[in-house]
C-alpha cells in the first residue's frame, strides 16, 4: 500500500511543474495579445487624429493642408517619427489627402 502513495507522490511532483509551466504560457501569451492590440490602438487613433486634423482646416481655410508638416505647425498634430512612417498626398486643393499611416520595425 505505501508503494502506491510514493509512485502517487511521484506523479503529483511532476505534474505541478507542467501546471506552471502551461500557466505561465498563457500569461505570456496574453500579454503579448495585449501589447499588440496596445499597437493597433495607437495606430488607429495616429490615422484618426491626421484625418480629423484635415478636416479642421478644410473647415477653417477651404483648402485641405499641403503637406503634413503644416498640420503639425498649425494645428498640433503631432507624430513619433521613431514610431510611425506617414505618407501625406494630396492631390488637390478640395479633396481629401490620401493618408497611410505605418508603423516602423523597431
Amino acid at each position: 500500500m505505501r508503494k502506491e502513495k510514493k509512485g502517487l507522490g511521484i506523479l503529483q511532483g511532476l505534474l505541478l511543474p507542467c501546471v506552471v509551466v502551461v500557466v505561465l504560457l498563457f500569461f505570456a501569451s496574453a500579454l503579448n495579445g495585449l501589447e499588440n492590440g496596445r499597437k493597433a490602438e495607437a495606430l488607429s487613433q495616429l490615422d484618426t487624429v491626421l484625418r480629423r486634423g484635415c478636416v479642421t482646416c478644410y473647415a477653417a481655410e477651404g483648402i485641405y493642408p499641403p503637406d503634413l508638416e503644416y498640420l503639425k505647425e498649425y494645428y498640433g498634430v503631432q507624430v513619433d517619427e521613431k514610431q510611425y512612417t506617414v505618407y501625406y498626398d494630396r492631390f488637390a486643393e478640395n479633396l481629401m489627402p490620401d493618408i497611410t499611416v505605418l508603423e516602423n520595425e523597431p
